[in-house]
């Protein structure tokens, strides 16, 4: 059996505890990704309003303080990035995670795409609007625009980021794009990103994260 099948057919020896919250689209990519993979899973919601993530029990798992952490039979793992490289590498089939340098490269420039411009962009929009952050709010859709423009055409050719199959790349880059509205970031414009969010929405085992009625879905 090769490693890849054998790293497929592992499954933890007790759920993976998955310390969230529910609005967190961070926190979404690694419950989107555990269901998909089908593991067993036990969700540790983290009382951001009421300051859980400064407790020390919780500092303990992540001195930064952030959601989401997992903790896999002792292996603590934080930042949800890092813990869609673990999980793929641990739990996934090779596709999710492509040892080809090429597809390595594309997943880990999506995953740069999810910890900058996403993250200062549709994501930066939406905590104005969902959490009334005090971000420039103008500055955010600006950067999501941009951002759109690029990855539309990408999309254009190919169903997923990465090519044929979904990866992690795909799972980092879904839960703020697909929530940018929230954030007043119209998707309109981009028939490609739309497409590909339709298949993320396909796949077997997809969990969506809850819908916030501001920004652009106000009633």
């Amino acid at each position: 059996m090769s490693a890849a099948s054998q790293s497929a057919s592992a499954k933890p020896a007790s759920p993976i505890r998955v310390y969230s919250f529910l609005l967190s689209g961070h926190a979404h990519r690694v419950r989107l990704f555990v269901s998909l993979l089908g593991l067993p899973a036990e969700t540790v919601e983290v009382d951001l309003a009421a300051g859980a993530q400064r407790d020390p029990s919780f500092l303990a798992l992540n001195p930064l303080g952030q959601v989401p952490v997992i903790d896999d039979g002792g292996t603590v793992i934080a930042d949800s990035n890092a813990i869609l490289v673990y999980l793929a590498k641990r739990y996934g089939d090779a596709h999710w995670l492509p040892d080809d340098p090429a597809g390595a490269a594309v997943v880990q420039r999506w995953l740069s795409y999810a910890a900058g411009p996403i993250a200062t962009g549709p994501a930066a929009a939406r905590l104005v609007t969902v959490f009334g952050a005090p971000l420039d709010q103008d500055a955010a859709k600006r950067t999501a625009a941009k951002l759109l423009d690029v990855i539309d055409r990408e999309l254009a050719g190919k169903p997923f980021a990465a090519g044929a199959q979904p990866t992690i790349a795909d799972i980092a880059a879904y839960s703020y794009i697909a929530h940018a509205p929230e954030g007043g970031v119209s998707l309109e414009p981009y028939p490609h990103v739309r497409a590909w969010l339709a298949r993320v929405e396909a796949l077997p085992g997809f969990v969506a994260m809850p819908t916030t009625r501001v920004g652009l879905l106000a009633a």
